[in-house]
Formats: structure tokens, C-alpha cells, sequence
């Protein structure tokens, strides 16, 4: 993988994007703070959508949004060779 889509990139990415979830802004018409799960694209929970129901599209999503699951590696054994297998495996073996 080239330096564009590195672990490094990846967890850069999944900060920015806690961060902007995290973002608020007062709107004055509705006299309250409003959240990206005011906005959000919804669609399991379209009435009631809490930050957790917003729909991201995001290279990050192939492990959840979530830095735990990125760091992950397990022993794989193919035939009679035995590696251990990381996030770009699983990237791979995702797209």
C-alpha cells in the first residue's frame, strides 16, 4: 500500500471523523443546538436517528469506525504456510 492509504492515514481519518461528529451549531430558526444526527442520512432509523444510526461513507467503515478493530491481527495458516494477518488483509479481502 502506498502512503495515501496507511494505518497512520487511517487512524488520522478516524479522528477527524469523531471529531466532526462531535461538531454542533446553533440554529437560530429551530433555538437549538443542532448534530449531525439532525442532518444525517438515516435510513434504518429515519425518525428518530441517533449518531450511531447516520450512515458515513468512509474507507474506515471496512472496521466498524473503530481504532480497536484496525489494530487487529490474527495467525492464519494457508496449506503449510502460517502468517499473521492485518488490517491491509482484511481491507483486501473486503473490496
Amino acid at each position: 500500500f502506498s502512503g495515501v492509504l496507511s494505518e497512520e492515514v487511517l487512524r488520522a481519518l478516524l479522528e477527524l471523523q469523531e471529531q466532526l461528529a462531535a461538531t454542533t451549531a446553533w440554529a437560530p430558526v429551530a433555538g437549538r443546538e443542532v448534530t449531525l444526527s439532525d442532518i444525517c442520512y438515516a435510513p434504518l432509523n429515519p425518525t428518530d436517528p441517533g449518531l450511531a444510526d447516520c450512515c458515513v461513507n468512509s474507507v474506515t467503515q471496512y472496521f466498524q469506525n473503530n481504532g480497536t478493530h484496525l489494530a487487529m491481527t490474527a495467525t492464519q495458516t494457508d496449506g503449510k504456510q502460517t502468517g499473521t494477518v492485518d488490517w491491509r488483509d482484511h481491507l483486501i479481502y473486503c473490496v
